[in-house]
């Protein structure tokens, strides 16, 4: 009895102990699991941190302007007898335009005409008769201010038929015509927009901070989206004497060359002004870094030597840095990193300090210091 009592027990605890014994070991292997799928790799974008050639530089976006633009009217009204201009056209100041119907105008001006001719014959002879003492002084006198009533009247005739003549006030390049023959036009009413287009105003705004890098005949570089990769020089002419009390900022005009009229007024545009030397930093995409209240910060990979199995491994490490000016998609770093350094570009969302990760540069962040529009 006792023999079996025995056999029983180290059955049991054969039994109790391979349940224990299966139950731990499920248990590390949970742990190793959950352990690796805490902190599996993550794949990330690198970019090697160096000096380049930085140039200070004042950012804007201005509105170009024809130095002189006009919408053309007359300011009599009428019927268009007579068109001298297509669309297009390049003109010269003083050419003609358009004319009005003038008949009436015309036979008014003619018989004022031939009434100031007569007021002057009257007056001419009354002068002799005066010297022979044949007339009194005030008929001289009045025949001279009638002289001149009538020559003032000519003279406003003339004007209205001058004023039914639309000449070039400048020379310029013409828009679309917007009357037809035999039309009526009231006064005022818009018969074609004429712009100088070479050279150019371009007005923008930059804050009061900047004044101290701005002077007049400072060279401006300028870009337009119509024409990318283009830089059209232009340069400062004038900078408003007073700044805008509400938004703190200051208007300044620049000018620049137009010869092949591929810039047009209303144009929107965008400029850099350099100010000071070149200088050496480091620089970064914007993708780099995270901006974040407390600071900025980068992710540094940090090779850590290789596993078991021969395979590199890399670690990432949140670094603070301080961030200068930017420049197209870049940063430039004053403190925190240095030259060499191996920094996330791209995935760093995913990362937390001293995270494994692997590198993957097959697609990369834009770094152009001067993108343009199409590649944004």
């Amino acid at each position: 009895m006792t023999k079996r009592m025995i056999i029983m027990l180290i059955a049991v605890a054969v039994v109790l102990g391979g349940v224990f014994g299966f139950q731990v070991f499920k248990a590390n292997i949970i742990k190793h699991v959950m352990a690796s799928l805490a902190n599996p790799p993550q794949t990330v974008s690198t970019v090697i941190a160096g000096y380049q050639q930085w140039q200070p530089a004042v950012s804007a976006v201005g509105t170009l302007r024809a130095v002189n633009g006009a919408e053309l009217s007359l300011q009599l009204a009428g019927i268009v007898s007579e068109l001298d201009f297509k669309s297009g056209d390049d003109v010269r100041a003083g050419q003609v335009l358009l004319r009005l119907r003038t008949d009436d105008d015309v036979a008014k001006l003619q018989a004022l005409q031939a009434t100031a001719e007569l007021a002057q014959i009257t007056y001419d002879r009354d002068r002799k008769q005066l010297q022979a003492q044949a007339i009194s002084r005030a008929t001289l006198d009045s025949d001279a201010a009638s002289l001149k009533n009538n020559q003032a009247q000519v003279a406003e005739q003339q004007a209205v038929v001058d004023q039914k003549i639309l000449r070039a006030p400048f020379a310029g390049h013409l828009g679309i015509r917007a009357v037809d023959l035999g039309q009526y036009l009231a006064a005022g009413t818009q018969v074609v927009t004429l712009q100088a287009l070479d050279p150019l105003y371009l007005d923008f705004f930059l804050p009061q901070q900047a004044l101290a890098n701005i002077k007049v005949d400072q060279a401006v570089a300028v870009h337009v989206d119509t024409w990318p990769g283009v830089n059209f020089a232009g340069q400062i002419i004038a900078i408003n004497p007073q700044v805008d009390p509400t938004s703190r900022n200051v208007q300044i005009r620049a000018t620049l060359p137009n010869p092949d009229h591929r810039l047009l007024p209303g144009m929107f545009a965008t400029l850099d002004i350099s100010t000071g030397a070149p200088q050496h930093q480091i620089t970064l995409p914007q993708t780099a870094v995270a901006y974040n209240p407390y600071g900025d910060t980068v992710y540094v990979v940090l090779d850590k030597g290789k596993d078991a199995q021969g395979k590199p491994q890399l670690i990432a490490q949140q670094t603070f840095v301080t961030t200068g000016d930017t420049r197209g998609d870049q940063v430039a770093i004053l403190k925190g990193i240095k030259a060499g350094d191996v920094i996330v570009s791209a995935g760093q969302i995913k990362l937390h300090n001293d995270s494994p990760v692997v590198v993957n540069n097959t697609v990369q962040p834009t770094d152009n210091p001067h993108p343009d529009v199409a590649d944004q």
